[in-house]
């Protein structure tokens, strides 16, 4: 099974969180999650390592509506799809900045 969360990602996280960006369009995605089984994507701009270990993530969501939230590891982790597919991590993303992802359309 794929790793969503891996100590390389943990630091281009701390990096961008220490980048003093303002707009969300200018931040950078650091990780991009999608279904291989639906419409859905995950562009992950901000996380925090909460208490119980579990991480929240902040970023835009392309599901029903294209919207900006907050979504956690431990929820795209127990995500089972049919024939038992799972979220996935793309591993040739570039590192786009929203508003990059919203211009190209996912």
């Amino acid at each position: 099974m794929m790793k969503l969360m891996t100590k390389a990602i943990e630091k281009k996280f701390l990096k961008n969180s220490n980048d003093k960006i303002e707009s969300v369009f200018q931040k950078k995605v650091i990780v991009k999650f999608f279904t291989p089984f639906a419409n859905w994507t995950w562009f992950a701009v901000e996380a925090e390592k909460l208490e119980d270990g579990d991480w929240r993530f902040y970023g835009l969501v392309f599901g029903h509506e294209k919207e900006f939230g907050y979504f956690l590891l431990s929820e795209l982790e127990s995500v089972n799809g049919p024939f038992g597919l799972k979220i996935e991590r793309d591993l040739y993303f570039d590192n786009p900045t929203i508003e990059e992802v919203l211009n190209r359309g996912h």
